[in-house]
């Protein structure tokens, strides 16, 4: 899932780091080749630890490949782990496969450093106006990638536990706000039974960290860069409110309500009772209800001032600027987008699909499912992350201090050094000049 990705390296440490793997990877410069059978276009996948969405991309492709003979996928699975080192590596050296997915923050970055050429996919049979908006990736405009799934953030809790503290189950209709959030945090101290009433992944690392907590920075009002031209990020990410938000964020340590770095499978310790409130994905909801049945709550993210917000925008699959074959490419990217694999995906990897025709047919996020207010979070509370091709920069320097926060780092002076680093890789890359 997206908040398990790895920044993206700089090109130098990259190709250090993936010589090897790139070496005999892709079907060679701009990862087609030609032959009797047709033009074979080489395939990149971050999936190779994930069978389940892995066996989605090898049915796309045998079936894509046994629909036509003009031309042949091929695929090339690798460990999430080593998937962005290994793009920058063959983007450097000019030997990026035709097609690859890509996180969908990192799109305005790799289309800005032309890792990517915009796609046409009109006359699909699944219209891009039919997604969610966060899983098309755009970038000045143009459409560089899209994707077959979305997922949520929430907050899970057993109801049983919350009607015991005497705590409100919050609906869309009316969120928990803050002070009603702390209260409820301060009840479930106060009863003796957990150590940390609240969980929220703090031992995690990488994109969890802007994934997890911007929006709950965004839902106080502030951000991570001034949206308007992506210039800079003194007097928002430093701002008002956002040093409000990580005062409060700092707060929840030193009440005792969140440990600072929580333990190596945050969801097994909210079923395990270690915790009551769970900040976590849409990726475990069926585990939840399997284990808590109707017991189990979904709660919408709070209101800090300005709105519920979660993070947006997941995997996606785009075209190298490289592809000496864009018209294969994009063949396969069009056959790609049927109703019955945004269906298959879903299935495969318990998201939430990208499409409403999609969800209609995965019984649980159907109108009336257990898990469509998973959905009517996605919709109604997503927030894509800054799309500039400053946002892997950004994503490093905010967990950076984030994590010193809730180490106990003055909430001003830690987003103030943010703020100033992230201006300077601005100004020094130039990234949107012209």
């Amino acid at each position: 899932m997206v908040w398990r990705t790895r920044r993206l390296a700089s090109a130098s440490v990259a190709v250090a780091a993936a010589t090897a793997l790139v070496a005999g990877c892709a079907s060679g410069s701009g990862g087609s080749t030609s032959g009797a059978s047709g033009d074979t276009l080489t395939l990149w996948t971050h999936n190779a630890g994930n069978s389940a969405e892995l066996d989605v991309v090898k049915e796309i492709i045998k079936e894509f490949n046994g629909s036509q003979s003009t031309y042949k996928v091929k695929l090339q699975a690798f460990p999430q782990s080593d998937y962005n080192n290994s793009v920058v590596a063959a983007a450097s050296a000019r030997k990026l496969p035709c097609l690859l997915d890509v996180d969908g923050p990192n799109v305005p970055n790799w289309a800005w450093g032309g890792y990517l050429s915009p796609i046409d996919v009109s006359g699909s049979e699944v219209p891009l106006s039919d997604q969610l908006a966060s899983t098309v990736g755009r970038y000045k405009d143009k459409v560089y990638a899209f994707g077959f799934y979305d997922v949520s953030l929430a907050f899970f809790a057993r109801k049983s536990v919350l009607n015991q503290y005497g705590v409100r189950v919050p609906t869309m209709a009316k969120p928990w706000t803050k002070a009603e959030f702390d209260s409820a945090l301060a009840k479930l101290k106060k009863g003796g039974k957990f150590e940390y009433p609240l969980e929220m992944g703090t031992g995690g690392s990488g994109e969890w960290w802007p994934y997890a907590y911007s929006p709950q920075l965004q839902s106080f009002g502030g951000d991570l860069i001034d949206r308007a031209g992506y210039k800079t990020a003194s007097g928002t990410l430093d701002g008002k409110s956002s040093v409000e938000w990580a005062t409060w964020f700092r707060s929840l340590v030193t009440k005792g309500y969140l440990s600072k770095k929580s333990g190596a499978d945050p969801n097994k310790d909210f079923l395990g009772g270690k915790s009551a409130i769970q900040w976590d994905g849409s990726w475990n909801a069926a585990k939840n209800a399997e284990k808590l049945g109707e017991d189990l709550a979904i709660i919408p993210p709070v209101d800090f001032g300005h709105g519920p917000k979660i993070g947006g925008a997941s995997w996606q699959w785009a075209m190298s600027s490289t592809c000496s074959n864009k018209a294969g490419a994009q063949a396969w990217l069009k056959f790609s987008r049927q109703t019955k694999y945004f269906f298959d995906y879903a299935k495969a990897t318990s998201t939430i699909p990208a499409t409403d025709a999609a969800a209609e047919q995965v019984a649980d996020y159907q109108p009336g499912g257990k898990f469509n207010v998973l959905v009517q979070f996605a919709r109604k509370y997503a927030e894509v992350r800054p799309v500039t091709p400053a946002y892997p920069y950004i994503s490093t320097e905010f967990q950076k201090a984030a994590q010193d926060i809730l180490a106990g780092a003055d909430p001003k002076s830690a987003l103030g050094q943010a703020a100033k680093d992230i201006d300077n890789n601005v100004k020094t890359n130039n990234y949107d000049a012209g």
